[in-house]
């Protein structure tokens, strides 16, 4: 009746199964179940750093109990018998304090990485640049040591920069260094470096009994790697998460990209480099930052993360598959990495729920295809992917917006994208639905092909997407759905 989306199950150890399957807001627990009860439930929350608040009910309360159900993690306690209005009041003002924290997460995280662009904004100066990241890394990770190994572009060799921030750590004499070979080969076959305890000690070349967490993420400027950034933790407890190494990978996108505006500032005035190389380098890193911010958009929300990156893997098949030159499937690739460019501007919270979406938020949706035209149409080396980010929801039979084109009418370049965005957001997981297979899929784009789909295309796509499919199975790599 309140409007929320409600699960139940019978007992403590159902709920630790549902919670592993699928994210929730809240738990509302029993205190007394059978196998598993209300306190080691929420211990295992804990244990397993599960995202959700937890509400406790019980007949059987005392004021001991309620002290041991906080102190486990509890957000608040009811005692049976209780009104319902109580309940929903709890919820309310959980869901509440839940939403508001996660906006001064994303608050916080976004406020850090304009300080850090508009620091270095203001600077070519290479050594000031390092600064500014290093202490931005400290200070957000909340790491006991951070060291940027940046590799000078003349020698092939890394230098390191260290920055500790505890003074009193008691660190096992020198700090340990990280093997760059073992690190690097991580890299370059998609591995993500966050261990803990001994397991983190592979990317040592000596034991280190008191390292308790270690995070490493490359800095890259298009496909090759200029460096490495690093965070260890020395004390007890402190762990690294998943989300602190995605916040490293944003600022570590930013970090490379200006990085390499300051050795070519450098480069400009000690060699007196020629200016339209420059310029074409310095285009090449604009394009990198604008892409960060892309895949920032995405890394703030779970459901999309991800899907620029698969639209542009796909795109590149149907362009290759019709046979374009090359420079056009580079155009179309990155077309499909920048077509929502104009979500940036759309609260994605508002969009991502389980029920039906108001006339309003259909709007405001609907807006994301003119803001990216309006983004790209300063940038006059970003201009040719327009089309990716203006057209890809027209309809081939004119029923799609914001133009309502047709046919030929609509450009290649957003018939394209519009197939590979469609197959991506049914392969992928959504708040309103789970991922569909990849048999019903494909049966969904041959059925549309004419009405919304390029019917040329379609058939093209049906055909390459099997191809790359049999490709990852044969190099062991992994399949989309």
């Amino acid at each position: 009746m309140e409007g929320y989306l409600v699960r139940s199950v019978e007992d403590g150890e159902r709920a630790i199964t549902e919670l592993r399957m699928r994210p929730y807001d809240m738990v509302i627990s029993d205190l007394k179940m059978p196998r598993v009860g209300g306190l080691e439930l929420l211990e295992t929350i804990a244990t397993e750093g599960l995202n959700v608040l937890t509400v406790i009910m019980t007949g059987f309360g005392t004021v001991e109990t309620a002290i041991e159900a906080m102190k486990k993690g509890a957000y608040d306690y009811i005692l049976k018998p209780f009104k319902v209005e109580e309940v929903v009041h709890v919820v309310q003002r959980g869901l509440e304090r839940q939403a508001l924290q996660a906006e001064n997460v994303r608050l916080r995280e976004a406020l850090t990485l304009y300080k850090v662009s508009e620091a270095i904004a203001t600077s070519l100066d290479l050594e000031h640049v390092l600064d500014v990241i290093i202490n931005a890394i400290v200070r957000e990770i909340d790491a006991d040591v951070a060291t940027l190994h940046l590799q000078d572009p003349s020698t092939g060799k890394f230098e390191e920069r260290i920055k500790i921030l505890n003074e009193a750590l008691e660190t096992p004499g020198s700090l340990p260094s990280p093997d760059l070979q073992a690190l690097a080969q991580c890299f370059r076959s998609g591995q993500h470096v966050l261990a803990h305890g001994l397991k983190a000690n592979r990317f040592f070349s000596g034991s280190n009994s008191k390292l308790v967490s270690f995070s490493s993420v490359p800095l890259r400027i298009a496909n090759r790697m200029i460096g490495m950034l690093n965070v260890f933790s020395f004390t007890r407890g402190k762990k690294f998460d998943e989300g602190m190494r995605k916040m490293m990978s944003i600022l570590a996108s930013r970090a490379a990209a200006s990085i390499e505006n300051a050795r070519l500032y450098d480069d400009l005035v000690i060699k007196n480099r020629d200016l339209e190389t420059a310029n074409q380098s310095l285009e090449e890193n604009f394009r990198q930052t604008i892409v960060g911010f892309a895949h920032a958009l995405e890394e703030a929300d779970g459901y999309t993360r991800g899907h620029s990156e698969r639209v542009a893997i796909y795109s590149r098949l149907i362009a290759e598959g019709i046979q374009l030159p090359e420079h056009e499937v580079d155009v179309i690739v990155q077309a499909g990495l920048m077509h929502d460019i104009g979500k940036l501007g759309i609260d994605s919270h508002k969009l991502n729920k389980p029920g039906k979406l108001t006339p309003e938020e259909v709007k405001m949706f609907r807006e994301h295809p003119a803001k990216g035209k309006r983004i790209l149409e300063p940038i006059p080396f970003m201009r040719n992917l327009i089309d990716g980010c203006w057209c890809h929801h027209e309809h081939f039979d004119g029923g799609g917006y914001p133009q309502g084109l047709m046919n030929d009418g609509i450009p290649l370049l957003g018939r394209i994208v519009a197939l590979a965005d469609a197959y991506d957001a049914m392969t992928s997981d959504r708040a309103y639905r789970r991922a569909l297979p990849h048999d019903m899929a494909v049966d969904e784009l041959d059925r549309c092909a004419g009405t919304q789909f390029d019917p040329d295309l379609t058939e093209v796509f049906l055909r390459v997407i099997e191809d790359y499919r049999d490709q990852c199975r044969k190099a062991n790599e992994p399949i989309p759905r």
